[in-house]
């Protein structure tokens, strides 16, 4: 019941900042309403809240948005009615994905109003006089800050950092950079801060500031290609506790409400999930059982699960096996090939995890090589992080033939281009 009063009372304050605003531009045209909001500690926790409601909820959410654009360009999803024509599309892929395509408008335009409203937390924080709830709520703003820029990072050549009308644009690398830097400084923030009751009680709940703090900058170290530095942060993180976003009956589930729960809009391609035959699951991989329901069709068609089992099925902000993967890989590109074996091995003989996710493979029998062993971690990043979102950074980090996916970053929307003079030409393919 609390988070339903929670997210009842957040749509009275975050969509007020946030759908009222000019989509092009991403700010807050409601002085009134902001001055309100931003007055006192309670109304920005309730904006805190509606951070998470904005990146997580319904079919406009960058969950859904990430999930399903990554998942249909490389090949891992499928559309079942070709009425849903903006996915349809992206599974096409090419130039049937244009400017005006919902899900990229949706990915586009969600992650920067999220990034604008954690901006307008994180410069009235000073309205907050205890230092402990203060910490929490600027790790709450900074983490959704940071993990929208890294979105839009994941999809997209270049994107603005800072709110403002007719924002300049930055490079990919600059704006995970800033992530980066807004995650390093929230977990160092909350070093030896315990979380008050005055934030627990009336934040929606789930996340693991600390933990998601380094585990979130340990992956977009990653794709920055400093391998030092992710390993660094993953070695920080703790494997054995959760972080999540959780859902009810009224703030839903996006990919089970939307999707999963029918065979109306996509479902998994084939149990390769989207790997080509060489990298193709073994068939006695126990992950292939804990994201599909049957590995037989069933109407037609084979059935996704996962974390898409319910409208309250709660979807990690991170998982274990991610973590370990990331260490995987960074020692893989070091040329440390022995650490980059004992990690992945990690991930293929464990039996379950918190999220009860386990391969129970032998131990990697391949070539000790680092393109054996890179070829090797990014199977099973694809199979361990199965609709995860992570699939087209993925495909392009590790060199993918392009025929293994149908776009290598999107359009810019047609909202930003019509309004932005600085909108970028959109990327050929």
């Amino acid at each position: 019941m609390k988070k339903y009063l929670i997210k009842s009372s957040i749509l009275g304050l975050a969509l007020t900042l946030g759908l009222g605003a000019c989509q092009s531009e991403y700010l807050n045209p409601s002085s009134a309403s902001e001055t309100q909001a931003v007055n006192d500690a309670n109304g920005l926790i309730a904006l805190c809240n509606g951070l998470e409601y904005r990146y997580t909820v319904t079919r406009s959410s960058p969950i859904y948005a990430s999930i399903t654009a990554a998942g249909l360009t490389t090949k891992s999803l499928k559309v079942l009615n070709a009425g849903n024509a903006d996915e349809d599309f992206l599974e096409k892929g090419g130039a049937n994905v244009t400017e005006t395509n919902s899900i990229i408008r949706n990915l586009w335009e969600q992650s920067n109003l999220v990034k604008a409203n954690a901006d307008l937390i994180l410069k009235n924080t000073d309205k907050v006089s205890d230092a402990s709830l203060r910490a929490y709520i600027v790790a709450h703003a900074s983490i959704f800050k940071a993990i929208s820029l890294g979105t839009l990072a994941q999809f997209f050549e270049k994107a603005p950092i800072i709110v403002a009308e007719s924002a300049q644009f930055n490079t990919r690398q600059e704006v995970l950079q800033e992530a980066v830097r807004l995650l390093e400084t929230a977990a160092s923030s909350l070093n030896g801060v315990n979380m008050p009751t005055t934030f627990s009680n009336r934040i929606a709940g789930g996340i693991d500031y600390i933990n998601t703090a380094n585990a979130l900058a340990a992956r977009y170290y990653l794709m920055l290609g400093n391998n030092d530095k992710a390993l660094e942060l993953a070695n920080k993180v703790d494997l054995t506790k959760k972080s999540e976003y959780k859902f009810d009956e009224q703030s839903r589930n996006p990919i089970y409400e939307t999707a999963l729960s029918n065979i109306n809009v996509y479902q998994p391609l084939d149990l390769n999930m989207g790997l080509p035959t060489a990298l193709a699951p073994s068939t006695d991989d126990k992950r292939i059982d804990f994201y599909f329901v049957s590995r037989t069709p069933s109407q037609g068609t084979l059935r996704g699960k996962g974390f898409f089992t319910a409208n309250a099925a709660s979807i990690p902000v991170y998982l274990p096996g991610e973590v370990t993967l990331i260490k995987a890989e960074a020692y893989a590109r070091k040329n440390d090939l022995t650490n980059a074996t004992t990690e992945l091995n990690k991930v293929l003989t464990k039996k379950t995890d918190i999220w009860t996710i386990g391969a129970d493979l032998p131990a990697y029998g391949g070539a000790n090589t680092q393109d054996a062993l890179l070829n090797e971690i990014y199977k099973n990043r694809r199979i361990e992080l199965f609709m995860s979102g992570l699939e087209l950074e993925d495909s392009r980090r590790f060199n993918r033939p392009a025929t293994e996916r149908t776009r290598n970053f999107y359009p810019y929307p047609s909202t930003e281009r019509l309004n932005n003079p600085n909108t970028p030409a959109n990327p050929s393919n």
